[in-house]
């Protein structure tokens, strides 16, 4: 009997023959993305139509070019790229998101997915290995830890880490945790101390950005603009002590 995998993958090797996979670029190092440019064109269905070097010009690119899939950075000059891929799939939720990054941890990967990203992977992946991933998203799978999953299995997944990582948990429409979950409270802590994102990363053993995610997420939910206000805001409902400046040396 087969699988739905099984039916992808027979679709995939049609695909190859009947029609073009469309590609847009966001990333704003021109070496990268050229290298990546010049790796895609040596498969004649996929195409690279356009890029961006900010999340603001990736945006307009694809609204202009309609891509099927979107290679996008995590880190970029002007907005996070979760930020990109929530309006990225608010805008465009028929486009493929393939998340690149240097960070790989099971955190990032648990944001990208639920920012709305198809497929979370290293930059040091190898050309093929990304002509694969793109060629499954394009065709409605999800690709993360090594794993190609439908929608059920990307469900599955996602709940799996959530359990791992925040334990229980209410979700609002916009998939942010309420409240504040315990990694972001700890985060939260280490600011009133005067903690720097570096100082933060390393003393509870994540990527920098990591805890800018972190960041992002805690200031979306508590509807404010900066640390300070999140701290001063967390500290008025006593979700978090005051703590201790940190002696060690700022960024």
């Amino acid at each position: 009997m087969k699988t739905l995998l099984d039916e992808i993958m027979g679709l995939r090797k049609l695909s190859r023959t009947s029609r073009k996979i469309n590609v847009v670029i966001i990333d704003d190092h021109p070496l990268f993305r050229g290298g990546l440019e010049k790796a895609l064109g040596m498969d004649d269905d996929i195409v690279v139509v356009g890029y961006g070097e900010t999340g603001a010009e990736g945006l307009q690119v694809v609204r202009k070019m309609n891509p099927d899939v979107v290679l996008l950075d995590v880190n970029l000059p002007d907005q996070n790229g979760h930020q990109v891929a929530r309006q990225l799939d608010s805008e465009h939720p028929d486009v493929a998101i393939v998340m690149l990054t240097a960070y790989h941890d099971v955190e990032q990967a648990l944001y990208a997915m639920r920012a709305g990203a198809s497929a979370y992977c290293s930059k040091d992946i190898s050309p093929e290995d990304l002509v694969t991933v793109i060629r499954d998203v394009a065709l409605g799978l999800s690709v993360v830890d090594g794993k190609r999953l439908d929608q059920n299995s990307l469900e599955a997944w996602i709940q799996s880490k959530l359990d791992d990582i925040a334990g229980p948990y209410t979700e609002d429409p916009e998939k942010h945790f309420i409240p504040l979950s315990p990694r972001e409270t700890e985060i939260l802590r280490s600011v009133t101390g005067g903690m720097s994102n570096k100082e933060i990363a390393t003393e509870l053993g994540i990527s920098q950005q990591t805890v800018k995610n972190h960041m992002t997420s805690i200031l979306r939910k508590l509807n404010v603009e900066d640390r300070t206000q999140a701290a001063v805001t967390a500290l008025r409902h006593g979700w978090v002590r005051l703590q201790e400046p940190s002696s060690k040396t700022p960024d």
